[in-house]
């Protein structure tokens, strides 16, 4: 069990700029990371083994992406007990994402907006970072936790050009992961959520997934591909995405990203800045949808579910609506490390 209750830190990180608080406590990850003082934030593995995309999760708790775009906390974020963690979204080359301010907390609402837009340091330096990742060496005889790598495209790469950034990464990223994230769902990159309509979906998951027949037979071994999509879908959007994921062979779906709306968070201070909304408000619009594509995929199709999800129960919701495991990040930033464990015992065996 972790000796810092996160009680303690959290007034202290909360009086800082949004985004200041979240690069220091990058920061002190990394530094602490594989050394004595991780047990400031270190908790015990809840053992709750589910097997999905040929994969075994050890538990059914993951972190999101978006917290570790640089995958420069891998073994700290993996000594909090969480099940599977996914790192990034990189892009093929560095870069430094949309101006400043671009991060804004709604404590009422528990609730993050963000507008980074794929901030991070490049492909070359992502996969420098996992490659030093202790992870897999040090967890004795248990699962090794899984490592997701979520990929993305350049801001500066024309939207009709995006397949090549995602081929670049998914080349890039396929030796050092468990499974691959495709991104297509970020309202912080201009054009992004284009990819998801019928006819570009179709194209862009054709492309990837001939990409991953040639790096099969290249490097021997079959990498699950998942795909990350927005909340802000309506039902018949949902049904041609279950489609297209299956037509194409694709392994899982991560449902959901943040949300463009901003009902649930209006006449809030920054209620009305611009970027995605997570935390709280995303929690029904995220359930739904993961409902909607369990419909629509049918069981024994993987489902990670995420939106909104700050205590056991409403990890639970998740799992009713039809998710097999749950990622979490902005609950992890209102309640700390210990919503890993607490996430993950609640789980155990549903």
């Amino acid at each position: 069990m972790s000796l810092l209750p996160y009680a303690l830190a959290r007034p202290f990180l909360f009086s800082l700029d949004a985004e200041q608080a979240h690069d220091l406590t990058l920061d002190g990850l990394a530094r602490t990371q594989n050394t004595p003082l991780a047990c400031a934030y270190a908790a015990r593995r809840v053992d709750d083994p589910i097997t999905l995309a040929g994969l075994t999760f050890p538990n059914k708790v993951g972190l999101a992406a978006g917290l570790d775009k640089n995958a420069r906390c891998i073994d700290g974020l993996a000594a909090m007990g969480f099940g599977f963690i996914e790192v990034g979204t990189v892009t093929p080359k560095p870069q430094p994402g949309n101006a400043k301010p671009r991060m804004f907390r709604l404590p009422q609402a528990h609730a993050l907006i963000n507008r980074l837009g794929f901030n991070n340091d490049g492909l070359d330096a992502f996969v420098a970072n996992v490659q030093r990742a202790r992870f897999r060496k040090t967890v004795g005889g248990a699962a090794p936790m899984l490592l997701g790598l979520n990929i993305g495209k350049n801001a500066a790469t024309p939207i009709e050009r995006a397949i090549d950034d995602y081929l670049l990464c998914l080349e890039g990223v396929y030796p050092h992961a468990d499974f691959v994230t495709i991104n297509v769902s970020s309202p912080n990159t201009a054009n992004l959520r284009t990819l998801q309509s019928d006819e570009a979906l179709d194209h862009l998951l054709g492309r990837i997934a001939q990409r991953r027949e040639a790096l099969v037979s290249a490097q021997g071994k079959r990498v699950p591909l998942f795909v990350k999509i927005a909340p802000d879908l309506d039902e018949t959007q949902v049904a041609v995405i279950a489609a297209v994921l299956k037509r194409h062979g694709m392994d899982g779906v991560i449902a959901t990203n943040t949300t463009l709306a901003r009902d649930a968070v209006a006449g809030l201070p920054h209620g009305k800045e611009s970027g995605g909304l997570s935390g709280a408000p995303v929690r029904e619009a995220s359930n739904r949808v993961v409902a909607q594509l369990r419909a629509a995929l049918g069981t024994g199709f993987p489902i990670i579910g995420v939106g909104g999800i700050l205590s056991a129960a409403d990890a639970q919701a998740k799992i009713e609506a039809g998710a097999d495991v749950v990622q979490i990040y902005t609950g992890l930033i209102y309640r700390g490390p210990a919503l890993v464990p607490e996430v993950a015992k609640a789980l155990k065996g549903a």
